[in-house]
C-alpha cells in the first residue's frame, strides 16, 4: 500500500478515535461492570426491607388500571424473579411523553416511583449516554459507534502489514512510548472480534431506525416498517375491536402460555389494549435452547386466552432471529457465567484501549526539545485525565452513595466527582492531575466495601451463610481495581520524576 494512502489512514484512526474515544471509555468501563447488572442489583437491594405485600403481580395490574385508565394501552409488567423480589409496572405515558413506573408499597398501596433511579440503572444508561439526556445520548452514541468502525478499519489496515510479527511483541523498557504502542495495539487485534460486535450492534441497537429512514421514504414508499413488523414482535398489531372484554386474571395467562410453550419462564408480560376484545398479551421469558438468544414468546388474546401466535428462539424469521441474536451478544446474554467474565475483562480492556490511544496521540504531538509543549496537547491531556478518570471516579462514588446517601443524591454524587476531576485535570499539571485523580480512584474504590459494611450493618461474609457470595465477590474487586489504581498512580508519579523532562508527563524539577 503506498505511503500517502497508509497515512490517510491513520489520520483517520487517530482522528476518529480522538473524536469518539472519551466517550467510548466511558461506555466501556460502565458496560463491563453492567454486564453483572442483575449481581449488582442484588448488592443494591442489601440491606433493604421489602414488605410482603408487594410480591403480587395481580394486585399491582389492577391498582395501575385502576387508577391509570390510559395504562391499558400498553403496561409493561415485570414478574418477580431475576429482576427483583417484587414486581414493577412500567407504562409510556403518551399524554407527557415520559415513562412512568408503578410498584406496591406497604398495605399494597401503589406508588409510583421515578423510572431508572437505582445505581445500577445509572451506570447502564452510563453505558450508552455518557450520562447525557437519555434520548439525545443514545443517538450522539449511535453515530459515536459509526466512528467507533471506522477507527477498527483503519486500524486494521494500519497493523496488518506487521501483524503476525508484531502481536504479541510487548517491549518493556525505558521507551515508554513503544510499551504502550504495543500494549494499545495487542488488546485492539486480540479483541477485535468484540469490538466488531459491539461497534455493529451498538449502531443497530441505537440508531438502527434512523439508518433504515432512507430505505423506508425512499425505496419502499413508506411501507418498510410494516414489512419488517413481524421481525419486531412476537404477534402483529391489531387495531381495537371497541367491544369491552375483561382481562383474564395474570396467573391465568402465565398457565395458557407455558402450556402454549413448554418451558418457557416467564419474566415479563406486555398488555396492549387490555380490556379490549382485541387486547393482547404477550409473555416474554427465557426457553432454554441451543441457540444464541433463548428469549422465547406467547402472544394470547387478553381477554379469551385464545393463542395468537408462539415463538421460540429456533422458531424465530430471520429477522427477528438477527436481532435478538445481535441484542444477546451485545449484552453478554448467553453462556452463562463464563461469558460475563469474559465480557467484564474485554470491556476493561476496551477502556484501556480508548485511554491509551489518546495518551499516544498526546506523546506523538510533543515537542521533544523544549519543556513547553502546545496548548492542544495540554488541552487533550486534561481532558483524557478529567473524563476517564471522573468517570472512574464517579461510578465508584454511585457505590458509596447508594449505601450512604438518600437515593435523591445518587445521580448528583457521579456528577460533582466528575466535573470535579475535569476542573481538577485543567487546572493541574497533567502528571499530577494524573496522580492525584488515580489516588482519587483508589481511595473511592477502596472504601465501597466499608461503605457496605455500614450500609448494611453487615460484613461482607455474611451472605455465605445462605448460599450469596455477591457482597463478598463486589467487594474483592473493588480492592482489587483499587490496588491497581494504586500502583498507576505511583507509576504516573514515577514516569513525572524520572521520564523525559521535555514531555507533558514531566515534572519540574522543584516538584519532583
Amino acid at each position: 500500500m503506498k505511503a500517502a494512502t497508509l497515512r490517510i489512514f491513520l489520520s483517520v484512526h487517530t482522528w476518529v478515535g480522538l473524536a469518539a474515544g472519551m466517550l467510548l471509555f466511558i461506555a466501556f468501563y460502565a458496560g463491563a461492570l453492567s454486564v453483572f447488572v442483575h449481581e449488582l442489583q442484588d448488592w443494591e437491594r442489601a440491606g433493604k426491607p421489602v414488605a410482603a405485600a408487594t410480591a403480587d403481580p395481580q394486585a399491582l395490574v389492577d391498582a395501575v388500571f385502576a387508577a391509570h385508565p390510559g395504562a391499558a394501552h400498553g403496561l409493561y409488567l415485570v414478574l418477580p424473579g431475576e429482576h427483583g423480589p417484587v414486581p414493577q409496572a412500567y407504562w409510556f405515558d403518551e399524554a407527557t411523553g415520559v415513562q412512568r413506573r408503578f410498584a406496591l408499597g406497604d398495605g399494597g398501596a401503589l406508588e409510583e416511583r421515578a423510572p431508572r433511579a437505582g445505581f445500577v440503572d445509572f451506570i447502564y444508561d452510563l453505558h450508552f449516554t455518557a450520562g447525557l439526556p437519555r434520548t439525545f445520548g443514545t443517538y450522539l452514541f449511535g453515530v459515536v459507534c459509526i466512528l467507533y468502525g471506522l477507527a477498527l478499519v483503519s486500524g486494521v489496515v494500519l497493523y496488518a502489514p506487521v501483524f503476525l510479527k508484531d502481536l504479541f511483541a510487548l517491549r518493556i523498557g525505558r521507551n515508554l512510548k513503544r510499551m504502550w504502542q504495543d500494549a494499545h495495539n495487542v488488546v485492539g487485534v486480540l479483541s477485535l472480534p468484540f469490538h466488531v460486535i459491539f461497534a455493529w450492534s451498538g449502531a443497530v441497537l441505537t440508531i438502527g431506525f434512523v439508518l433504515l429512514a432512507p430505505f423506508q421514504f425512499l425505496v419502499y414508499d413508506g411501507k418498510l416498517l410494516k414489512l419488517l413488523e413481524a421481525d419486531f414482535d412476537i404477534a402483529p398489531h391489531v387495531e381495537p375491536a371497541g367491544t369491552p372484554a375483561p382481562v383474564l386474571p395474570v396467573a391465568e395467562l402465565l398457565r395458557r402460555g407455558q402450556l402454549a410453550l413448554p418451558g418457557l419462564e416467564v419474566e415479563s408480560v406486555l398488555f396492549h389494549d387490555a380490556g379490549d376484545a382485541n387486547g393482547t398479551a404477550t409473555l416474554y421469558g427465557g426457553l432454554p435452547q441451543r441457540r444464541l438468544n433463548q428469549l422465547g414468546g406467547v402472544a394470547l388474546n387478553a381477554g379469551s386466552g385464545e393463542l395468537v401466535n408462539a415463538l421460540g428462539p429456533k422458531d424465530y424469521p430471520p429477522g427477528m432471529a438477527f436481532l435478538r441474536g445481535l441484542q444477546a451478544l451485545h449484552y453478554g446474554n448467553f453462556g452463562q457465567a463464563a461469558v460475563k467474565w469474559l465480557y467484564f475483562v474485554l470491556g476493561l480492556a476496551g477502556a484501556f484501549l480508548f485511554y491509551s490511544g489518546n495518551l499516544l496521540w498526546i506523546e506523538a504531538r510533543r515537542k521533544r526539545r523544549q519543556l513547553q509543549q502546545p496548548r492542544r496537547t495540554r488541552l487533550v491531556a486534561a481532558l483524557t485525565l478529567g473524563v476517564c478518570l471522573g468517570s472512574v471516579a464517579g461510578i465508584s462514588a454511585l457505590f458509596l452513595a447508594d449505601k450512604l446517601l438518600p437515593q435523591a443524591w445518587l445521580r448528583a454524587s457521579y456528577f460533582v466527582v466528575f466535573f470535579a476531576a475535569i476542573g481538577w485535570a485543567c487546572v493541574r499539571r497533567p502528571a499530577r492531575a494524573g496522580h492525584e485523580l488515580l489516588w482519587l480512584c483508589a481511595v473511592l474504590t477502596a472504601l465501597v466495601p466499608a461503605a457496605a459494611w455500614i450500609g448494611t450493618g453487615a460484613p461482607p461474609w455474611a451472605g455465605l451463610a445462605h448460599g450469596d457470595a455477591t457482597r463478598l465477590v463486589v467487594d474483592a474487586f473493588a480492592l482489587v481495581l483499587a490496588w491497581a489504581y494504586w500502583r498507576m498512580a505511583r507509576a504516573t508519579l514515577r514516569r513525572g520524576r524520572e521520564g523525559d523532562p521535555n514531555s507533558i508527563w514531566a515534572l519540574p524539577a522543584r516538584e519532583g
